[in-house]
């Protein structure tokens, strides 16, 4: 190699050592201005900023608000707050901040209770993060999923005996008010055997919240829990990051390996926020009111929860669906039956009849019981639901006397049954049943 050879590799690698210390000037950030505000949706002009993106809104007394960008049209900017809207005037300064919208997570937040951009609401000060992530999560191959080979006990005899569910599964708890779903979701809570329990309360009263904690969770069942708390009077977004936020929790502890039990009440109340956020942008409504950007977020939230990869852990989560005025055809419900793996009805009648948890048999499904359990439990399972679906098709008929003993054989062993089927269903709040007793039970009820 010859000396100008030499020289200018020399020359190169100085060249390539002086770069590496050179510091671009940070990218200018322009700032913009507020032109309007009509509801929750804010007008911003002069500055751009990609969807779900944040900005920070000056008021005239110089404190940030924090907004996120759900829309643009032409040259302007929508905005949703997060947080009180109160003080904003017209032209403030709107300030976008660099990067997605990622949200702290790590350990320290076992038996804490945080509003859905992670801040805490339980008074015990600050939280230690371990890490940041992204609010909307990270998507995951389907085919790469860990298939669901595990029974979860969920400590319900009515579910362990005839609506297994799996570890890893999605399964949706489909009701109207008033009729046993935040009781139900708090026996589960409670009796499930889970390494981390995650609970979304989105959109629900402010009580519920401190009850649900209270009674529900209790001391013992906070110290393995999370609670994300978004309640009704929280702004549409902060709703929907609520359910967010409670998901990428979920998300953290399941790559750590561990096995998460998340509880989320309620689904429609996720539907709902992004109606309103939908609509406020000019989005056009389709079904009963709901744009079609909600049937798509739907999934979206869904799908994130689940087994990982082959060698981490799982995420089986339970939504809450509310059917309102009873409707099973409403569209939410239509929705999430179709993107879940299961889902268990709760019927008005049968609470008004005093058996609790008022669990309708013949409407609910787990559409992963076949591949969990044994062939004994699916004959015994579907025994169960002939001699019920039969006395429930010929109530009637033996209510008015109108049957007589001896005419059919099916009839007559689904009335000889009934009661004990009828005591099988039904449980106290504060009992649990395992698998196994489960199984003895129901074995004990066909017997």
């Amino acid at each position: 190699m010859d000396f100008s050879q030499r020289l200018n590799q020399s020359l190169a690698h100085k060249i390539v050592q002086l770069s590496e210390q050179i510091q671009l000037p940070p990218a200018v950030v322009v700032a913009g201005r507020l032109v309007r505000m009509v509801g929750m949706t804010l007008e911003v002009v002069g500055t751009h900023a990609p969807i779900g993106s944040r900005c920070q809104i000056i008021s005239p007394q110089g404190t940030p608000i924090e907004a996120e960008v759900v829309g643009f049209h032409d040259d302007r900017l929508f905005l949703m707050p997060i947080g009180d809207t109160q003080g904003l005037a017209p032209n403030a300064k709107v300030v976008p901040v660099p990067g997605g919208v990622k949200v702290g997570v790590g350990r320290a937040m076992l038996g804490r209770i945080v509003d859905g951009s992670g801040k805490p609401l339980d008074g015990k000060g600050p939280i230690e993060i371990d890490d940041e992530v992204l609010l909307s999560g990270r998507r995951i191959n389907p085919l790469s999923r860990a298939p669901i080979t595990e029974p979860l006990d969920v400590g319900v005899k009515a579910i362990n005996g005839l609506l297994t569910l799996g570890r890893g599964q999605r399964v949706g708890l489909m009701a109207g008010t008033g009729v046993g779903k935040s009781v139900l979701l708090g026996m589960m809570t409670r009796f499930t055997n889970a390494d981390i329990v995650v609970v979304g309360l989105i959109g629900e009263r402010g009580r519920e919240v401190n009850d649900f904690v209270r009674n529900n969770l209790g001391d013992e069942g906070l110290r393995r829990s999370v609670v994300v708390a978004t309640p009704a009077d929280d702004p549409p977004l902060m709703r929907l990051h609520g359910a967010m936020m409670a998901t990428a929790i979920a998300e953290y502890f399941r790559d750590l390996g561990m096995n998460v039990l998340l509880l989320m009440d309620s689904l429609t109340r996720f539907a709902q926020a992004q109606r309103e956020i939908a609509l406020a942008v000019g989005e056009p409504p389709a079904s009963k009111g709901y744009p079609p950007s909600v049937f798509s977020k739907l999934p979206q939230l869904v799908e994130r929860a689940g087994n990982g990869q082959a060698g981490s852990g799982s995420i089986t989560a339970i939504y809450t669906v509310l059917a309102e005025g009873d409707d099973q055809a409403d569209p939410v419900v239509d929705s999430a039956r179709g993107v879940l793996d299961g889902h268990i009805v709760l019927s008005r009648d049968i609470a008004d009849s005093g058996r609790y948890p008022a669990i309708d048999i013949e409407s609910s499904v787990s559409r992963v019981m076949v591949e969990i359990v044994g062939k004994e439990q699916l004959n015994q399972a579907r025994r169960f639901k002939q001699l019920y679906s039969t006395y429930q098709q010929n109530q009637d008929l033996i209510n008015v006397g109108a049957y007589r003993r001896g005419a059919d054989p099916q009839i007559d062993a689904a009335i000889a049954k009934y009661p004990a089927l009828n005591s099988f269903l039904s449980q106290s709040m504060d009992q649990a049943f395992s698998l196994q007793q489960s199984m003895q039970a129901m074995q004990q009820t066909l017997s």
